[in-house]
């Protein structure tokens, strides 16, 4: 065996500075990458911004509390669009939260053989990577007609509720929250699953230690253990939701006439935008432009509840 050549005084003393220079390399590098992202957001809000002051001078905060939307007058209000995102997004989320849960904990647990859980992993994965206009037209001519009996059975039960006052006839809200549900529940599994595998097996042993049950391990132990990266990872299907267009432009009606019935057509603003700035000339223009202020404002307020509700969970626990 042959021994090592030497190394002499320079070479040590020239290491040290080496992996300084990369360190501070590396550093700048991050640095110029991270400002790049945010130059580029705030590009693009900047941009926004500047179609959306004609708009905004007009209209004012009217804009936001009105329904009109009449090109021929000239009068825009983002009522309607504002409620149909706000509606979609907070409903699926309120449907995907338990599916998804509840996939991802019934993967990670041992209530079913290795293979068997990594396939409905790899599926729910899969599902992820289906274009959203494919998944639109699936809502459309499978999905709508398939569900259309039990939203006629809602209605008819309670057809005396604002919510489901308007028969369904095709297209509309309901559906496009259940295609949503669809769309961000890969998101809210995969996130849930990583989380529930990042908690330390001290935990579960020490739970089973003291006498829990399975389920109690769950409940009591594993799940508030990662509550934060969860919360993160539904927070970020929320942003998704309200920002989602193709599928939800396909199915949710495009309607102009604002109701508060799941089972009528509605709008929203991502959808709107997808209809109608290819024909828009004028001052409709700005109204877009300022209704797409409105789902980048709106978006952002989602990103700075879930920094803080992550953070507050994170202490807690």
């Amino acid at each position: 065996m042959r021994n090592a050549p030497p190394i002499d005084a320079f070479t040590l003393r020239r290491r040290p500075l080496q992996e300084k220079l990369v360190d501070i390399g590396f550093r700048q590098l991050t640095l110029v990458l991270a400002a790049s992202v945010g130059i580029v957001l705030l590009a693009i809000f900047l941009t926004v911004f500047s179609g959306a002051k004609e708009a905004m001078a007009t209209f004012g905060l009217k804009f936001l509390t009105t329904s009109a939307w009449d090109p021929v007058n000239e009068e825009y209000g983002a009522l309607i669009a504002i409620y149909g995102t706000l509606v979609t997004a907070i409903l699926s989320l309120l449907l995907a939260v338990p599916i998804g849960l509840g996939t991802a904990i019934f993967i990670t647990e041992d209530l079913l053989p290795r293979r068997l859980r990594d396939l409905i992993g790899l599926l729910v994965e899969l599902l992820a990577a289906i274009p959203s206009v494919v998944l639109g037209l699936w809502a459309i001519f499978v999905m709508e007609p398939a569900i259309r009996p039990f939203l006629s059975l809602l209605h008819t039960t309670l057809g005396w509720t604002p919510f489901f006052a308007t028969e369904p006839q095709g297209p509309g809200t309901a559906p496009a929250i259940l295609i949503l549900v669809v769309m961000v529940l890969p998101i809210i599994t995969a996130i849930s699953r990583d989380a529930l595998n990042q908690v330390p097996i001290e935990l579960r042993q020490g739970a089973y230690g003291v006498g829990t049950t399975r389920w109690g391990a769950i409940f009591n132990v594993i799940l508030p253990a990662a509550v934060s990266s969860i919360m993160g990872g539904v927070m970020l299907s929320l942003g998704r939701a309200m920002g989602e267009t193709m599928a939800v432009t396909m199915i949710i009606g495009n309607s102009l006439n604002f109701s508060v019935s799941l089972l009528a057509p509605g709008n929203t603003i991502a959808s709107m935008l997808a209809n109608q700035f290819g024909e828009a000339d004028g001052i409709q223009v700005s109204a877009l432009m300022y209704a797409a202020v409105v789902l980048m404002i709106l978006t952002f307020v989602v990103n700075v509840l879930a920094q803080w509700i992550v953070r507050r969970l994170s202490l807690r626990y």
